[in-house]
């Protein structure tokens, strides 16, 4: 697998990438993107980068985490997150180009569990549990699967009964590598992520009505040097070529908006 930047490590990656921009127009794009768009990304930028000759720089991790990256002058061009919400922030302190907005995949909440963990047919079960029982799911703070998580918790009113038993994933990947290591019993991830994973059992998809809507945006950076290799990039994840590779993945491709 190829090697990825960790945004963890931020003020390092960006003294050292402020470091190496120019004013000028560049060849590579870099690209904030979900965690969860992890795999995905890297069957589609190779692709991308043999159409249009552009080196592609991804950069992986929680959406919140990246969004205050963006924030604090990360030489970033175009933005992937797991929410619109985050995209909000960044139009709100004027830092996105607003017409550069795209939607182009959705996806699905469930409920894993580690091999030897008891099924659990629905989320309402995870209240039946023991207290020592972990359950690790995002940070609803900076973690969209989080956000969603506890949106479909408090729904169905188990929040604040099981909120003592949570363990917080700073992405949903990490979330996913908890359940997998059995370090934790439960989880609650993406389809996607499930899918990638044969040391994580499935067990329940998680109601649609429960929590806003999952889908996945993209959005050019106001302060990007390459924003014409950037609104290539945008169309390039709307094209028709992408759409049975996102299905391979777990996501539904969606077709919402289109850049000039």
């Amino acid at each position: 697998m190829r090697f990825k930047i960790c945004f963890f490590y931020s003020i390092s990656i960006l003294l050292l990438l402020n470091g190496c921009t120019s004013p000028t127009t560049e060849s590579k794009l870099r690209v904030a993107v979900a965690a969860s768009l992890e795999d995905v990304m890297e069957e589609l930028t190779p692709i991308f980068e043999n159409q249009y000759d552009i080196k592609v720089e991804t950069v992986y991790g929680g959406s919140g985490k990246l969004a205050r990256q963006i924030e604090q002058g990360a030489p970033v061009d175009v933005y992937l997150s797991a929410d619109d919400d985050w995209v909000k922030v960044l139009q709100d302190k004027g830092l996105v180009e607003n017409d550069t907005y795209i939607e182009f995949a959705t996806n699905q909440l469930v409920m894993i569990g580690a091999k030897q963990a008891q099924n659990l047919e629905s989320i309402q079960k995870l209240k039946d549990l023991q207290p020592s029982t972990q359950i690790a799911i995002g940070n609803p703070s900076s973690v969209p699967a989080g956000t969603y998580t506890e949106q479909a918790l408090k729904k169905i009113h188990i929040w604040d009964e099981i909120a003592g038993q949570f363990v917080f994933g700073g992405d949903v990947r990490q979330v996913l590598a908890y359940v997998e290591s059995g370090q934790v019993n439960y989880g609650i991830v993406y389809a996607s992520d499930a899918l990638i994973s044969d040391q994580v059992v499935l067990n329940s998809e998680i109601d649609t009505a429960l929590h806003d809507p999952i889908h996945y945006p993209g959005i050019l950076i106001s302060d990007s040097r390459s924003k014409e290799q950037g609104r290539h990039f945008l169309n390039f994840l709307l094209s028709e070529q992408t759409t049975e590779i996102y299905k391979s993945y777990g996501f539904n491709p969606t077709r919402g908006g289109e850049i000039d």
